[in-house]
């Protein structure tokens, strides 16, 4: 098995090289929630619950933001394989006009009723009327975020991760900053609660899309073809449909079901406590989980440029099993690592922070050893989806095996747990893991027969 490590001189450093600007980049971004929910959670477990719930339709965007940046990373890591600069203009072009009128239609759905769109997630409609103007002004936040997050993707695809980390890094200090200034109300500053949090992103993603947009007009390494941009062609909206809508589709209904996941929480009887320890929870898993969000972009930009360069069917097979035992182990390391910290530092000292005392506590306890504990396996699925299925245009079979585990199987055995036998947290913890238990023996049979590999650049304009 190991031999599949072996690789020729100088790949690994090549390959840390590309995923550090990106794990720095989510671990940035990442951070960010970690430090919203900490602001927020020092107004109490209510504004805590009441922003975490009024997230699950902000996850559904931030989902559709992800899904049309994978969707073009497709297209523009084989395309630069090629040396197809017009054609990446062509697919920026596609991605930003799609994006931001899905983001825009959900933000303005967002901003006209709140209230209702909270009240279909908990069963407190207090809890709705506390969140719901955090819910109005969010929204909007994404519509930016779209715009920059692709260009980020496009340069990140044409293996210049570091804008993307240098980019969001500055937005995520702003945002930071604002915080501490709307949500406290400091240095003269209104203090506007739950709802300055939202301001404050929104300022900051205004801000990073206005970087990006005057770096976009300069850039050599892409020069940005306006004409191509807002004229791309019939034909690279017919390809960029047909590579990236099911990947959009997939990032958007997984996020719907993560953000089930939130809901049958709202919905248990002791749902202030459960909300609370999966707002801080969530945020640290992902926290550990950025190396594996690294190297899962990382894989995806090397496979597609191989495919794009004409490398055969059993180089490009080898490249991925190289990389995914490589993420494995990375992640196994990791998780080894997260769990000697969940009695030593997060039990003792971050839990108390976060006002996480007593049922909470313990809850919380039980999500953090459950989620660390599957950290190999998510590195493993991460790689396996969003790196080496969709960069070999196999869209179709990476969404079933990325979403048939999470509706059929995580979500109604989590919604059994908790609301008809009203298990412990434990059952309950367990069960919200089944998704990554069940991904990786299916990825593992759909790579195994080199059949997702496509070169997905064949007719493409001059």
């Amino acid at each position: 098995m190991f031999r599949s490590l072996r690789r020729e001189p100088g790949f690994y450093p090549r390959l840390w090289k590309l995923s550090l600007p990106m794990i720095m980049q989510n671990l940035i971004t990442f951070s960010l929630g970690l430090i919203d929910t900490f602001m927020v959670s020092r107004l109490g477990n209510e504004e805590m619950a009441a922003v975490s719930t009024a997230n699950v339709p902000v996850f559904l965007l931030l989902s559709v933001v992800f899904g049309v940046q994978s969707g073009l990373g497709i297209l523009v890591s084989q395309y630069w394989g090629r040396g197809d600069l017009k054609s990446v203009s062509r697919a920026l072009g596609v991605a930003a006009l799609l994006g931001t009128a899905i983001t825009g239609l959900l933000a303005v759905v967002f901003f006209l009723f709140p209230v209702q769109v909270m009240d279909l997630l908990s069963n407190s409609h207090e809890r709705s009327l506390l969140g719901a103007p955090y819910l109005r002004v969010i929204g909007f936040s994404y519509v930016f975020n779209m715009l920059s997050s692709i260009y980020a993707s496009a340069q990140r695809s044409v293996e210049n991760p570091n804008f993307g980390m240098l980019v969001f890094g500055f937005s995520t200090l702003l945002n930071t900053g604002l915080n501490y200034l709307f949500i406290f109300g400091r240095c003269g500053f209104p203090a506007l609660g739950v709802e300055g949090a939202a301001v404050a992103t929104l300022l900051a993603r205004v801000s990073e899309f206005l970087i990006c947009a005057f770096c976009a007009l300069r850039s050599r390494k892409i020069p940005l073809d306006l004409g191509l941009f807002f004229r791309p062609g019939r034909e690279m909206v017919r390809r960029f449909l047909r590579y990236s809508s099911p990947v959009i589709l997939n990032e958007a209904v997984w996020g719907m079901g993560n953000s089930l996941l939130t809901v049958i929480l709202g919905y248990t009887d002791n749902s202030v406590e459960m909300l609370a320890a999966n707002a801080v929870i969530g945020n640290l898993n992902r926290l550990f989980l950025v190396v594996c969000f690294g190297l899962g972009a990382a894989t995806g930009v090397l496979v597609g440029k191989a495919i794009g360069e004409g490398r055969s069917r059993e180089q490009v097979m080898a490249l991925s099993r190289s990389l995914l035992l490589f993420a494995v182990l990375v992640g196994g390391g990791i998780a080894v690592c997260a769990l000697i910290l969940v009695p030593v530092l997060f039990v003792p000292v971050i839990f108390p922070l976060f006002k996480l005392y007593g049922e909470s506590a313990a809850i919380a306890a039980a999500m953090a050893a459950t989620g660390f504990a599957s950290i190999p396996l998510h590195a493993y699925a991460i790689s396996a989806v969003t790196g080496v299925l969709r960069s070999g245009g196999d869209v179709n079979w990476a969404t079933a095996l990325d979403l048939l585990p999470q509706w059929f199987v995580a979500l109604p055995v989590t919604a059994l747990f908790a609301l008809v036998f009203k298990l412990g947290c434990w059952p309950i913890a367990i069960a919200m893991q089944l998704e990554s238990c069940l991904k990786v023996p299916l990825c593992a049979w759909r790579i195994r027969d080199g059949k997702w590999i496509h070169d997905v650049t064949k007719g493409r304009e001059g």
